[in-house]
């Protein structure tokens, strides 16, 4: 989901003086050790001077007048910066239990992305979902509506940023890296649609003055129509075809996967191990679809099911009918929760329509997190684009995994343990923060919130779906799988709607390795909760194993399989 792209942003050593200093006592929470305190306020306040736009969506304000250098030489000086502090962090010689625990998760952010620089992938990565489009369109979503003239700074920035990037990715179509042609048209088409509006319609028109727009809207329109000059005449012709979308047609594109795949899940799996527990999980979700399809739709024949969930009878009438079942999931959702958990966060989770110039390019839903300081809360974004097109047993199911119990509750809480460093409030493991998402779909079958057996079936949808992810993200980069395979075996394999179906195979074929991490959480914090059920027997207390499974923030899986054997060790207390 979109969060991701904001909340995981990857992070690293910053220059050496950022202009305005963090509190310490904000950005190293409860850490006592002094050296590692000073690591992490440099990396902190360095990731937010270096991701100026994700620091204003944080709350952290002083950065609002600008946008992210993305020339060649500002990446290769946050690469060199990177590994001073690394090693620098290597170092300390002794630390404390907790301070260990930061160390090596602020380690685990810092090595992957030294990992990830053989992808290089400010070369020629882009896709419908993450754009110099996209990104701008994005800017007044989190700007203080009282300081318009640091939006308008960013505007002024913003062609110089446009050209900078057209920079790089024609750098990299010289060496051979390049996007799939049709991801490069999907983005076209998105371009041309943003463009087919005069200046003043532009969503990033509205919170500025007319007068100020007449002034620095023309020149972010001669940058767009320069990049899409780039895109039909110089990359578009060059692009990979579709049978050659996945990472191993790029070059050093194996070592890119695997870079990513251990990033995105923080465990030391193959590809093929991957692919195989997807297969063996997918027989499992197939045995559950027989059994409740029998109850449900009178057959236990699989094709059967799912044609019978894909019927267009079953969908939406209307795009309020789709923003009305969400909003009426999550206050169930709200209402339920205090049986399985002690601490609530106290940041508040609203609905919101996908704004219309992401609508027809992004996934059925996503959620965006709080700012930080409190002065926005947590957002379900769902996509009511085309609602006959989306099924009504997949709403509940939707809204419980992005917002209560599911993204908005482990990042919220995260971000409210003020004890922790900031980047362990706002950064993470992504096996574990969609891995929890995922884990609540099953739980609020526990806490009784579907509400018939055709929204279990959407459970069991969504469940299909995590495993049957694990088998197409590799088999798109590691297997040679082409477009139309993934989308064939997603069909075959999951009830999902068609339209669906198109959309997350390019997600997955431009977000390599993300689509991993929610099945191989889930099935870890699953196994973790049996472990503590069977050892601990009538001590075992739910609420209590929520708690300390979100206490640290987002870890990696390792760091909570030690963190739940310990407290299994002491009895559940």
């Amino acid at each position: 989901m979109r969060f991701a792209l904001s909340l995981l942003l990857s992070c690293g050593a910053p220059p050496p003086q950022p202009e305005v200093a963090a509190p310490p006592s904000e950005t190293g929470g409860r850490t006592s050790n002094p050296t590692l305190r000073t690591l992490l306020d440099e990396h902190w306040n360095g990731s937010m001077e270096r991701n100026p736009v994700w620091a204003t969506a944080l709350g952290d304000h002083r950065f609002d007048d600008r946008l992210p250098d993305a020339s060649p030489t500002a990446s290769a000086s946050w690469r060199a910066a990177m590994k001073g502090l690394l090693q620098r962090l290597r170092s300390i010689p002794a630390l404390s239990a907790d301070d260990r625990v930061t160390a090596d998760l602020l380690a685990f952010e810092l090595e992957n992305e030294l990992r990830l620089e053989v992808c290089r992938s400010e070369l020629w990565d882009f896709s419908a979902r993450d754009n110099p489009l996209t990104r701008l369109a994005d800017l007044p979503e989190h700007h203080p509506a009282s300081d318009s003239a640091s939006l308008v700074a960013r505007y002024r920035a913003a062609p110089a940023w446009i050209d900078q990037q057209v920079g790089n990715h024609r750098t990299g179509l010289a060496e051979g890296l390049v996007v799939s042609a049709t991801t490069a048209r999907i983005v076209l088409g998105q371009l041309d649609a943003f463009l087919a509006h005069p200046d003043a319609e532009w969503p990033i028109a509205e919170p500025i003055a007319a007068t100020e727009a007449t002034a620095v809207l023309p020149p972010i329109r001669a940058a767009l129509v320069r990049w899409r000059a780039f895109l039909t005449d110089e990359l578009i012709p060059a692009a990979r075809p579709d049978a050659q979308e996945g990472m191993w047609a790029v070059p050093h594109g194996g070592e890119c996967y695997a870079a990513l795949v251990f990033q995105h899940t923080s465990l030391p799996l193959t590809p093929a191990e991957i692919h195989q527990i997807g297969k063996d999980e997918l027989a499992n979700m197939h045995a559950e679809f027989r059994q409740l399809g029998a109850k449900v739709h009178g057959t236990d024949d699989l094709p059967a099911i799912f044609a019978a969930l894909r019927n267009p009878a079953q969908r939406f009438a209307n795009e309020a009918e789709v923003e009305a079942k969400a909003r009426d999931s999550l206050a169930r959702a709200n209402a339920a929760v205090p049986k399985a958990f002690r601490v609530l966060p106290a940041t508040t989770c609203g609905v919101e329509p996908v704004p219309e110039h992401l609508a027809p390019f992004t996934t059925i839903a996503y959620y965006d997190p709080p700012a930080a300081d409190g002065s926005r809360p947590g957002t379900y974004f769902v996509n009511t684009l085309d609602p006959t097109s989306r099924p009504l047993h997949e709403a509940e199911v939707l809204a419980f995994h992005e917002s209560v119990p599911g993204h908005h509750f482990q990042i919220a809480l995260a971000q409210e343990q003020k004890d922790l460093p900031l980047f362990r409030r706002n950064l993470g493991c992504t096996a574990f923060v969609e891995g929890w998402a995922l884990y609540t779909e099953r739980l609020a079958e526990q806490l009784g919130l579907y509400g018939s057996d055709l929204d279990r079936m959407g459970m069991l949808s969504f469940d299909a779906w995590r495993a049957s992810r694990l088998v197409v993200d590799t088999g798109l980069h590691d297997l040679h799988w082409t477009r139309a395979q993934a989308e064939t075996f997603l069909v075959d394999n999951t009830p999902l709607a068609l339209n669906n179906v198109h959309n997350e195979v390019d997600r997955y074929i431009n977000v390599p390795g993300q689509a991993l991490a929610y099945k191989l959480g889930q099935r870890e914090i699953l196994a973790l909760r049996r472990e503590a059920e069977a050892q601990l027997g009538d001590r075992f207390d739910l609420a209590a194993f929520h708690e300390v499974v979100l206490g640290a923030g987002a870890v990696t899986l390792p760091v909570l399989r030690t963190r739940v054997e310990a407290w299994i060790g002491r009895g559940g207390g």
